[in-house]
């Protein structure tokens, strides 16, 4: 009662302006981008242009939100989280002051909204540039743990899948702090809620599954026979089943694991793609030598490679 009391007088409009008590730095509200149980995300103006605004009556929230962008800031490799770019509180009239924090403002289509547009064929490529960002924090000793579309932007730049939402990221061992059923392991009775590199593993395969099922759907029985059967209706989706079942079952020991296999698999679907290409042309009258066949192969293959690996720097 005391949230929903809250978020309704924090439901600020077009023109209202922050101004930070400690920094100085104002801030005019632009639209809603979100909100959630720990607070209200704001598109906001700042003097070096559009940044995200995030404003909670629970200060420990914010603080723990905020030591997390912390550490994914001093992390090399893939960008794990958006920049950090300001903390401060806003005293608003008579109300007690109310802690928010800036950070950098990440345009893009969510990601069932990208592949809607741009077709189901980026579902792979997307998945292993998430795994990466996925490893990497693992590694630095934090679980996602809220993973769904909602938080997941593919930015138009270079194409690349960011993740917008830490506020259900948790330390290694710990009880997930927020989840969403559909991409939940406990929800289906396949493994706890304890926050391991296993229940972002999970969360990912339900995110491909997701993009095939953008309705999704309820559990209904065993769980992992169900999903099994959801897996083999899409033919597109059955081709990743070897991978997916190891996710969900939690075989894999770390998502460089799942990346690694889903390169290969991918590598392999896109040579015998261009095989199937060069029999087409052939066969059409359009004559070709080995030697010419199995350089193309050789340089596409390249090219591919070259492709996925620049994603993943």
């Amino acid at each position: 009662m005391k949230n929903n009391s809250w978020m309704k007088q924090c439901n600020f409009s077009l023109g209202t302006v922050v101004d930070g008590k400690w920094h100085g730095q104002r801030y005019t509200i632009i639209r809603k981008l979100g909100s959630g149980a720990n607070g209200v995300v704001y598109l906001a103006k700042g003097k070096d242009g559009n940044v995200a605004l995030k404003m909670s009556d629970d200060s420990m929230s914010i603080i723990s939100e905020v030591n997390v962008l912390k550490a994914f800031s001093k992390v090399q490799g893939p960008v794990l989280g958006p920049s950090l770019l300001n903390v401060d509180d806003w005293e608003k009239g008579n109300r007690k002051p109310i802690p928010f924090y800036v950070m950098e403002y990440i345009e893009g289509d969510d990601l069932l909204t990208f592949i809607r547009h741009k077709g189901r064929h980026w579902a792979g490529i997307l998945i292993v540039q998430l795994l990466d960002i996925l490893e990497q924090m693992h590694r630095q000793g934090w679980v996602f743990g809220d993973l769904k579309p909602e938080n997941l932007i593919v930015s138009p730049l270079r194409t690349r899948i960011r993740c917008i939402d830490v506020g259900g990221t948790t330390k290694k061992g710990r009880s997930i702090k927020e989840f969403t059923e559909f991409f939940d392991r406990g929800y289906w009775g396949l493994g706890s809620r304890k926050a391991e590199s296993s229940y972002d593993i999970f969360s990912t395969a339900m995110l491909m599954i997701n993009v095939y099922y953008p309705s999704m759907f309820t559990r209904k029985g065993n769980g992992l026979a169900q999903l099994k059967e959801m897996i083999k209706r899409e033919p597109e989706l059955h081709r990743f089943e070897p991978e997916l079942l190891k996710a969900l079952e939690g075989k894999y020991q770390n998502a460089g694991e799942m990346k690694n296999e889903l390169l290969r698999k991918l590598s392999i679907r896109n040579s015998r793609s261009q095989i199937h290409s060069m029999k087409k042309r052939k066969s059409q009258g359009k004559k070709s030598s080995m030697r010419e066949t199995a350089g193309v192969l050789m340089i596409t293959s390249f090219l591919y490679g070259l492709y996925i690996y620049l994603f993943l720097l």
